[in-house]
């Protein structure tokens, strides 16, 4: 089985390696990641001007877009490698709730569930670097589980590790996404010109970490696993809607 991985940090970062390194034990493996950190970019393509795509000395490919167009570049221009399944992460920070609408990371994933493949994006709870024996754990374990039965159709994963000590993960969790409040701070400033200029601000707190929820469960030691849907359509709206546009 062909795996291509990719992530948001970067191809540098230590958490594309981990993933690469312990991919490489269940299947044939190929790394194409943006050339620098893409967070927070979603699901943006680049448009305004050409893509290349380079060999590190890693064996790693790197190109100089996005997460989304790292797969688009994996899946059509690697002539000798046609991908089966793809892993985007790990992610140096979490990637729950509401985050999960700005990740690259999950983006990554999203794009290769749209192209009918089996995609899981993997996050790490943590961005002090203290944690990557957990990660290392903690996706093998989800790994082996995937390559023992792989999914017979597409899936999107959204896989959350908790800032625990390897030994201290206490099992795996289905959770649903849970909520922060939308508080995104503007923290103005200025430029070495003296221009006034912004920043975006951290995010907000959680709103809902109840049990069952991937804030929730990560937060007490469980790797969570949150099956993603990319349909939007608010079903229980289109009734009323309609009626809306056929009022005289």
């Amino acid at each position: 089985m062909n795996v291509l991985i990719s992530n948001d940090d970067g191809y540098l970062s230590e958490g594309i390696a981990v993933l690469a390194r312990v991919a490489s034990e269940f299947a044939n493996v190929r790394v194409v990641a943006p050339e620098r950190d893409r967070s927070g970019v979603s699901n943006s393509l680049t448009l305004d001007r050409p893509l290349q795509l380079k060999q590190a000395q890693n064996g790693f490919y790197y190109v100089n877009g996005t997460p989304t167009d790292c797969i688009h570049v994996g899946q059509f221009a690697l002539s000798d490698f046609k991908p089966d399944v793809v892993f985007s992460g790990i992610n140096r920070g979490a990637n729950m709730g509401d985050d999960t609408l700005y990740s690259g990371t999950v983006a990554a994933a999203t794009e290769a569930y749209l192209m009918g493949m089996p995609a899981v994006a993997f996050s790490l709870n943590d961005s002090s670097g203290r944690y990557w024996q957990t990660a290392e754990r903690a996706v093998w374990k989800v790994l082996a589980h995937f390559f023992k039965k792989p999914p017979s159709a597409p899936v999107l994963w959204n896989v959350n590790i908790p800032a625990v000590a390897p030994d201290e993960i206490r099992g795996v969790k289905i959770t649903r996404l849970g909520r922060r409040h939308h508080e995104q701070n503007i923290v103005p400033s200025r430029n070495p010109r003296g221009e006034q200029i912004y920043w975006i601000g951290p995010v907000g707190e959680v709103s809902d970490r109840e049990e069952g929820t991937d804030f929730g469960e990560c937060g007490a030691g469980f790797i969570t696993v949150t099956p993603l849907q990319i349909d939007l359509t608010a079903y229980p709206d289109m009734a009323e809607t309609a009626a809306f546009w056929h009022t005289d």
